[in-house]
């Protein structure tokens, strides 16, 4: 494991800069982590010696059990033996991009191995977004007599666990929102055009296309609507190339089950597609699972309108009877899915929308104008939807337009939507 060069440029700086300087360095480090944690978050540690040179590095992967404090801890101690100077660690410092757990899980907490080792000061770049953990990991240490901080690049660590944060409180995965779309809003050409090409009519530049992919790598689960099944027939797969710990699940809401026998998710489906539904066809759902796909029912949301009637309460007249989307939230999140990335239509934009499932959004933005009668990302919201800080890319001719609607590092209090919209609401811990 390669050490950054810039070390000795370090010691020149003064304590701020320097604490900068090595917490981005884990801030890179964990960045290893992503793809390769969940259900964890993505951690990564630099730790060096009382003459502030650095001497170990690491970050967490689910499958290599260790956290990333005893990783480097470990690598620190390997390079202190060979070079003879075994109590090198002592009166060092570890810059850790979590707060360090305080409690036994897969492995012992990490304030105690940090203790064990003399380090004697640790900086970390944000607190435990769990507030049954929140605070105790430094509370610890400071307890042991080491200097703690806390705070320094905590947006930037903040924005690679998002996911986590999102999870551990709320016990449902973050909702990332991907649209293409043109300058007016348009997702497909009007019925009936380009429907006799063999190629399918994309909206978005190649490039555009090909940056979809990391955010796919990056997320636990990606999620369609039926309609956008039938209409495109998407892999839906994770095809960036990168290291993962487990296939991305591929999530169909399909109410009617009329998501076809023969098309690419079902051909190629390997215990990685999974469809909501509230059909109850028993044949229908026996052909999917014969086939490899597994078929989830769930009671309707809102249940079923009268005749000519209103939705009862909890429903509204667009979803009611549909797949209820705050139930998928739950059940993904039970089985420990941080993060989902939305590709889906018209509908299913609006409804995640409306209810205020959508933590981000990030929209593919083509220099072209179809008109009213094109197919339009989002009809009928009952308010305008507002982003906040935008970050902007480009891709060729294409934009890429990225901004959080709801922050999941921010608690809310009872009575707010985070925890209005769960029918249980039960607090989680970091996992180990």
């Amino acid at each position: 494991m390669g050490h950054p060069a810039g070390g000795s440029a370090a010691l020149r700086m003064n304590q701020a800069e320097q604490d900068i300087y090595w917490m981005t360095r884990a801030l890179e480090l964990a960045r290893r982590g992503i793809g390769l944690t969940s259900p964890n978050p993505a951690v990564g540690c630099v730790v060096l010696d009382v003459a502030g040179q650095v001497i170990g590095e690491g970050w967490h992967e689910y499958d290599l059990v260790d956290h990333a404090e005893v990783v480097a801890l470990t690598e620190a101690r390997q390079h202190a033996v060979s070079a003879g100077t075994k109590d090198r660690l002592k009166g060092g410092t570890a810059y850790v991009t979590l707060e360090p757990c305080n409690h036994t899980g897969r492995t012992g907490p990490c304030t105690e191995a940090l203790i064990a080792a003399g380090i004697k000061r640790v900086v970390a770049a944000t607190a435990d977004p769990n507030p049954g953990v929140d605070g105790h990991g430094m509370d610890a240490l400071h307890a042991a007599g080491v200097e703690t901080s806390v705070g320094v690049c905590e947006r930037q660590a903040r924005r690679i666990n998002e996911g986590f944060a999102r999870w551990i409180v709320s016990k449902r995965p973050l909702v990332l929102m991907k649209v293409a779309m043109t300058l007016d809003g348009r997702i497909a050409p009007p019925a009936g055009v380009h429907s006799g090409q063999i190629a399918p009519y994309w909206i978005t530049c190649e490039a555009a296309r090909a940056a979809v992919q990391p955010l796919r790598w990056q997320a636990d689960a990606a999620l369609t609507g039926v309609d956008t099944v039938l209409a495109d027939d998407p892999l839906l797969t994770d095809r960036s190339g990168l290291r993962r710990r487990r296939p991305l699940l591929r999530v169909v809401l399909d109410s009617a089950l009329r998501m076809p026998l023969q098309c690419k998710m079902v051909d190629t489906a390997d215990n990685d597609v999974v469809i909501f539904t509230v059909s109850k066809d028993e044949k229908r759902i026996g052909e999917l699972r014969g086939r490899g796909v597994r078929v989830e029912v769930l009671p309707p949301a809102g249940g079923l309108p009268p005749a000519g009637g209103s939705p009862p309460a909890g429903g509204s007249a667009a979803e009611a009877g549909r797949v209820p989307l705050g139930l998928v939230l739950d059940k993904l999140g039970a089985e420990g899915i941080l993060s989902v990335l939305t590709e889906t239509g018209t509908r299913l934009n609006t409804a995640l929308l409306a209810a205020g499932l959508v933590d981000r959004v990030h929209l593919f933005v083509s220099p072209q104008i179809m008109g009213s009668d094109a197919v339009p990302a989002f009809k009928g919201l009952s308010h305008a939807i507002r982003m906040g800080e935008v970050e902007v890319e480009r891709y060729e001719n294409d934009l890429g337009l990225c901004s959080l609607l709801k922050d999941p590092w921010i608690r809310q209090g009872p009575g707010t939507r985070d925890q209005g919209q769960r029918d249980k609401e039960t607090e989680g811990h970091r996992s180990n």
